[in-house]
C-alpha cells in the first residue's frame, strides 16, 4: 500500500511519517532500478496484473516500472512464469487506489488500459490505499511512543460519537471495489478474475513485539481485526461480483512484522531484508504467488 511520487501517491511523505518514530527505526532504502523481465511467450494465458504496492513489490530486486516500483519476484511476475503465460503485463503500482484504475498515476497509464477482449486472466490486488492504510501505520506508530502498552491509535480512530472510523472507511471502500470488478469484467469479458486480499502484516495473536514494531500493545489486536475486516470486504465483492478471491492471509501467519528474520515475510519499520515497511519481501510475494496459483491454476 506504499504511496509513491506524482499522481501515484507520496511514497516520501510515508516514509517520512515512519520517520517521525525515529527513535525506535529508520526506513527503508530506496530500491533498485532495472528492467522489466520479459514475458513467457510458450503458454496459453494472456494475464494481466492490476494493483498496489503489495503487487508490485517495491524495494524488492529487481526493480522497474519508475515510480510504480514493481519487481522482478512479485506474485505476479512468479505467477507467470509458473503458468507459463503467452503474453504478461503486470501495470500494478505502489500507491494505486481505486480510481487508479481509470486515470493516470503520474506517467503511468491507467491500470485498466491494460486489458482487452483478448485478455484470459486477470489479478486485482487493491483497496489498502482506499482505507489510508499507509498513513494509518504511519500515524499508529507515532503514536505509540505516547502509551506503549496501551490503545493511542484505536483512540485516535474512534469518532465522537464511538463509531470506528476506519470501519467506516472500509464500508465506504465497498462500492469502490464492487465498480472496479465490474470494469474489469466488461473489459475482459473472457478473463477469469481473482481478487487478491492482503497478508498478515500483525500478528495473529498477542500484543506485537514493541519498540522493534512501534506499535502500541493494544493497538495490535486492532490493527489486526482492520485488516481481517478489509479482507473480509474484499471477499464479499468478490463473491457478489462472481469471481475468485485469494486468501493470502491465511498462508502468511506467523510470518508477519514481528517474526524473527529468517522467517518473516511482511518487513516492519526497518526491514532487513529489501522491501518497503510493512511490506512483504520477496518470501512474502512467493508465498502470495503461491495462494494465487492454488486460485487460478489450470486445475481451477
Amino acid at each position: 500500500m506504499t504511496q509513491v511520487h506524482g499522481r501515484g501517491g507520496q511514497y516520501g511523505k510515508t516514509l517520512a511519517a515512519f520517520g517521525a518514530a525515529a527513535a525506535l527505526a529508520a526506513t527503508a532504502a530506496t530500491p533498485a532500478t532495472a528492467a522489466q523481465p520479459a514475458s513467457d511467450s510458450r503458454g496459453g494465458e494472456r494475464y494481466v496484473a492490476l494493483g498496489d504496492s503489495y503487487t508490485s513489490g517495491p524495494g524488492i530486486p529487481e526493480q522497474t516500472g519508475g515510480d510504480c516500483l514493481r519487481s522482478s519476484v512479485n506474485y505476479p511476475a512468479l505467477t507467470a512464469a509458473k503458468l507459463n503465460v503467452a503474453t504478461f503485463k503486470d501495470v500494478s503500482c505502489s500507491g494505486a487506489k481505486t480510481d487508479d484504475m481509470w486515470s493516470a498515476q503520474g506517467a503511468n497509464p491507467a491500470q485498466l488500459n491494460a486489458l482487452d477482449k483478448r485478455t484470459t486472466l486477470v489479478t486485482v490486488g487493491i483497496g489498502g490505499n482506499d482505507i489510508g492504510f499507509g498513513d494509518i501505520i504511519g500515524t499508529c506508530a507515532k503514536l505509540s511512543v505516547s502509551d506503549p502498552a496501551g490503545t493511542p491509535c484505536k483512540k485516535q480512530y474512534t469518532a465522537a460519537d464511538g463509531s470506528d472510523q476506519l470501519a467506516a472507511r472500509i464500508t465506504g471502500a465497498a462500492p469502490k471495489i464492487a465498480a472496479v470488478l465490474k470494469a474489469v469484467h466488461d473489459r475482459a469479458p473472457r478473463a477469469r478474475v481473482a481478487l487478491v486480499g492482503y497478508p498478515s502484516i500483525m500478528p495473529d495473536s498477542g500484543t506485537g513485539c514493541f519498540p522493534a514494531v512501534p506499535i502500541a500493545a493494544g493497538d495490535v489486536p486492532y490493527l489486526r481485526n482492520v485488516e481481517k475486516s478489509l479482507n473480509a470486504m474484499l471477499k464479499k465483492e468478490a463473491g457478489k461480483a462472481h469471481v475468485r478471491y485469494v486468501d493470502t492471509y491465511g498462508p502468511t501467519v506467523g510470518h508477519d512484522t514481528c517474526a524473527p528474520a529468517a522467517d518473516r515475510w511482511i518487513e516492519g519499520v526497518k526491514p532487513e531484508s529489501p522491501a518497503a515497511p510493512f511490506h512483504p519481501n520477496a518470501k512474502g510475494e512467493a508465498a502470495m504467488a503461491g495462494a494465487v496459483l492454488k486460485v487460478v491454476g489450470r486445475n481451477h
